[in-house]
């Protein structure tokens, strides 16, 4: 058996729907790992966008799982590539770290060659999806329709206000109890605790702030 490090990410706004949850990622490194003869020694878990050219600083369980890596000479697994990030850049960045990564949805042949090709690949999606939309509400506007702000809908749009950001609370709730449930079967299970285990694993608030026993409770309470 080889070892290996895995490292799983959901940004503050992704939806777990989309498949990219880490229950999901966490479920697909398991069974590539079984796949292809791997034993993971640690995991490591982020709740952060993967936008920005300070990302990986940003990221502190990214540099983690970098260092364990580098540790016990073994390749990092993530999920789906877009869990490192889109950007081709970073993804150099990260090569550059002279740490093997494999993407358990591409299998463990893909060379580093490969993985910028399909990072790539998803920046130029990223870029196409971002001109349609912008184009799209665009010609929205142009047709008089309504576009963004939906407190001009008078009580209609603050009830859908209100269920947006109730939506947006669950799903990050979501993305944060797993990493919960992580350090409380370690051992930690006092909410002081682990409100200091989320923020020493840098881990942020729904509003980018610290965790307190109290922002704990309230996940908890979801």
């Amino acid at each position: 058996m080889q070892n290996a490090i895995a490292y799983y990410r959901v940004s503050t706004q992704q939806q777990g729907r989309s498949g990219l949850g880490i229950e999901a990622q966490q479920a697909a490194v398991t069974r590539f790992c079984e796949t292809e003869g791997y034993t993971l020694q640690s995991a490591h878990t982020e709740v952060e966008t993967g936008k920005g050219s300070d990302a990986l600083e940003r990221r502190p369980q990214l540099s983690a799982a970098l260092a364990a890596a580098r540790k016990a000479r073994c390749p990092v697994i993530v999920a789906k590539l877009c869990r490192l990030s889109r950007d081709v850049h970073f993804i150099s960045g990260l090569m550059a770290q002279r740490v093997p990564f494999i993407v358990a949805e591409l299998g463990a042949d893909a060379d580093p060659f490969m993985l910028h090709i399909y990072a790539a690949l998803a920046e130029k999606e990223r870029a196409l999806i971002s001109a349609r939309t912008k184009a799209a509400l665009a010609a929205k506007k142009q047709r008089g329709e309504q576009v963004g702000d939906i407190g001009r809908l008078g009580p209609e749009g603050s009830r859908i206000g209100r269920a947006i950001q109730a939506a947006r609370a669950d799903q990050f709730a979501a993305n944060v109890l797993p990493i919960i449930e992580e350090l409380r079967s370690a051992g930690i299970t006092s909410l002081m605790g682990i409100a200091a285990a989320l923020n020493t694993r840098g881990v942020q608030t729904a509003r980018g702030g610290r965790w307190d026993p109290t922002t704990v409770k309230r996940i908890l309470a979801r």
